[in-house]
Order: structure tokens, then sequence, then C-alpha cells
């Protein structure tokens, strides 16, 4: 092994290195400084030159002082059941003085590229115990389901509730769960706030947390949401586990990716991110999915905060482009205390039709979905219509409308925290709002099953 004595410059997180032979790209570089022991990665080469990015940042990394050794493969992290249940900062590192993790096996952070002839279709879903996340945008195993936030709403506690109240629903069998939750950009009282929800329900155990906070360095931000999904891809493909990996904040993560570009020269594409923005967020979201022979699956939660609340900024835009729906949430219902303020009609999960229904969650399930869509877009219409003409002049239909809509809102969107809901409870709930309205009403259900179900509300 060669070792490199000093550096060419270092420029934020990146150092250039001059004169060296036979690296490759995104080979694992060693550091002896001053300041003790760093780990970098080549980023790119140019003849001679490699430009390295130092994950624990080049603060007190002197030109001359520093010795290097390039180490001859890419990044790699030792993963293991044992886990589930423990605490790591965001390149693996355990933080939570239980010791060292005995590795079953090293395994590349990059992921193996999947031949898609290997895919499996997603069915099947992951029950969140949230009314109006399974009952109108289904989880399915193996999706990719974003949650659209902006700053100030409870995304932080809408994904503790996800991680400590899902499961498999009841057809889970002897199949088995398990959570990986990358939380990147965090502050310390958020990361404190996740890691005592989780104890505090119990759901600790069957977690793996990986946390990269503010205030650590922005090179390890890229790297939080690659090493969880290695963990999450070795147990669903190598143990059989139906992993749910939930990413937040995606924002945070694509901040650092056009920070680290600025350092680089690059020429910056929309708003100053970097033109690969989409193939590399590609890379982290396709990491989802389930393979043919293999009982386990990867399904993906990335959170993320939309800058200004636009939808049509480049990260939530490509985001939506790469995943399979997407789950919107919205200022005015969380100013109505609503919680969780999902807005219902521009959330949709695309693959919800094929894991819900008979033999899934129940018969019914499509249908209610639909109706109870389209009897709320009516109510928001009947809203509109009454902030015209006043509420007094509407049709006793519409009235009614506006009732359903409130209640709704107020009874089917909203729900505790703690309130962790089964898959009837959500469904028998819809129906009791149906019931609110007349049954010619109902045009998206079909008759058998509003014989069987439906039932109007007393006055």
């Amino acid at each position: 092994m060669i070792e490199y004595l000093g550096l060419k410059s270092i420029n934020g997180p990146l150092v250039i290195l001059e004169g060296i032979k036979d690296a490759v790209f995104d080979e694992m570089v060693e550091f002896d400084t001053d300041a003790g022991r760093r780990l970098g990665k080549i980023i790119e080469l140019y003849g001679d030159k490699a430009i390295i990015q130092v994950f624990e940042g080049t603060d007190n990394m002197t030109l001359d002082g520093t010795h290097t050794r390039l180490t001859g493969h890419p990044m790699e992290i030792g993963v293991s059941e044992e886990m589930l249940g423990r605490s790591f900062n965001g390149i693996g590192i355990p933080i939570d003085d239980l010791g060292e993790v005995r590795p079953e096996k090293k395994l590349d952070i990059n992921g193996m590229p999947l031949n898609p002839v290997s895919r499996e279709y997603p069915r099947n879903y992951i029950r969140t115990g949230i009314s109006v996340i399974d009952g109108l945008m289904t989880l399915i195993r193996g999706q990719k389901l974003p949650i659209f936030s902006g700053n100030g709403l409870p995304h932080d506690m809408l994904a503790a509730q996800i991680v400590t109240q899902s499961s498999l629903g009841d057809n889970a069998g002897d199949d088995k769960f398990a959570i990986v939750f990358a939380a990147m950009g965090v502050t310390h009282d958020v990361a404190q706030f996740f890691k005592r929800t989780f104890e505090e329900s119990g759901a600790a155990e069957h977690v793996a947390m990986f946390v990269n906070l503010a205030d650590d360095p922005v090179v390890e931000r890229l790297i939080t949401p690659k090493v969880a999904l290695t963990l999450a891809e070795y147990l669903a493909f190598e143990k059989n586990m139906h992993i749910l990996v939930v990413l937040t904040d995606m924002t945070s993560y694509c901040e650092a990716m056009r920070e680290v570009s600025s350092s680089k020269g690059e020429i910056p594409s929309r708003k100053g991110y970097p033109g690969y923005m989409y193939s590399d967020l590609a890379s982290i979201y396709e990491r989802a999915g389930i393979v043919k022979g293999v009982n386990g699956s990867v399904t993906q939660i990335p959170i993320l905060s939309m800058p200004n609340d636009d939808i049509t900024h480049p990260i939530p835009d490509l985001t939506g482009y790469i995943t399979e729906g997407q789950i919107v949430l919205d200022r005015t219902l969380n100013g109505k205390a609503v919680y969780p303020p999902v807005s219902v009609l521009p959330s949709l999960s695309r693959l919800m039709k094929d894991g819900i229904g008979e033999g899934f969650t129940r018969e019914d399930h499509q249908d209610v979905a639909n109706q109870l869509f389209s009897s709320y877009a009516h109510s928001e219409d009947a809203r509109n219509l009454a902030a015209v003409i006043g509420e007094e002049e509407l049709s006793d239909t519409d009235k009614a409308y506006l009732k359903f809509g409130d209640a709704f809102e107020s009874r089917f969107i909203g729900q505790d925290p703690s309130d962790n809901r089964t898959i009837v409870r959500t469904l028998d709930l819809g129906w009791e709002l149906l019931g609110m309205l007349p049954r010619a009403e109902l045009d998206r259900i079909d008759t058998k099953l509003l014989d069987k179900y439906y039932k109007a509300a007393e006055e």
C-alpha cells in the first residue's frame, strides 16, 4: 500500500491529491493527520490528480502534515441483524455506547444493481395505523411513497408515528418486519425526539437508526441514506425480512449535494442544484422493491420539506418522477389543528389498487376509497359555492356535503398521534361518514357493497 505525503489543496470538504497511481472512482481513502485518522472517498480523477471528499471535514488538516493511503475498495459497511435496536451516526458507527457490532458480512454501500427482470410487482400492503394513508393512499410492500411537507409542518411527528405503528397487517403470518430509519441534517432536539419516541413506544428493538446531525460534516449526509439502504437490502434479500425505510429529510441531502457540487466548481442546473441530481436521487429511490425467489421486500418512505411549499421545486419535482405517488401535507389543514394534515386530493398511491381488496384488506376498500375521494372533492366545491352565495342558499344535498367535508377532516383525516387504527376500523369509519350522504349520491360503489355496508346516519 503506497502512502502519499502532503496535499495539493484543501477546499471546504474536498482535498486534491497529486501524483497518484492506480486510483479508481469511489475508492476509499484514509488520512493520518495531526487531528487524528479520517476517511474520504475519491469523487473525481484527472490524470494523476484526485478530488477526495473527507467525511469528517477538513478542519485542522494541513497541506504538509497529511499522510494519505488508498484502500483499493469502495466504502463498505459491516451488516448484521444485531443492528436492529441500535443507533448509528451517518456513516454507520455506533453512537449508543453499546459497543461495536459484530458484522455478518461487509457490503458496498452503493448496492448491487438489480436486473429489472428479477423484480417482482409489489403486492400486499403495510399498515401504518393512520386512516388517511391506509384508506386512501395505501402503502404497498416494495413501493416508494414520499411525503411532501413544508417548514413548520409536523412531518417529524408523522415519521415517528409511522415508525412506531407500522406492521404487516393481519395477513403477516410468519413474515418478519423491521424498520430502518435514517435522519439527515436534523437538530439535536429532533434526534432526541425520535430516539425517545421509539424507546417509549417499544418500537426501538426492531428499528435500526442512522442519524446525521445538522452540525455533522456535510459530506457525511450524502452517505447516510446509502448506508441505511445497504442494511435494509441485506435484511430483506438475505434474511427474508420485510423492511420499511424512512428517510428524512431528503431536502437536507440535496442541499448537501448542492454544497459539495459548488465546492467542486461544477456548472449548476435549476436553482443551483447539480444537473445529475435526478440520477443521484434515482440511485437511492430505486433501491426499493421485491426480488423474485426472495420472501423479503424493501419499502421506502422518503420525507422532504418543500422550500416555500413549492411542489414544482426541483427536489419534489424530480422525486415525483421517480416514485409511485406522494402524500402531500397541507398548511391550511394544519392551521385548523387537523393532524396529520394530509391534503387528500393531490395525494395518491399509484400501486394501491394491486395490494388492497379481497385477500389483502377487505373487498370494499377500493370502492370506499374512490367514493371518499369523490365526495370530499364535491364538499370542496360546496364550500367554494357557499363562500360566494352563502350557506343558506345551498341545496340540501350541498349542505350534506358541507357537513360530510367537516366530519371527514376532523374524524377520518384527523386522528390522535397515539391512535393506531386497524384497516377494518378505517373502512368502517369511511362507511360511517358516507352514511351522512344520500345513498343516491354514492355512485362510485358497487350496489352489492352498498346493500351490505351502507347505513344512513341518524339525524
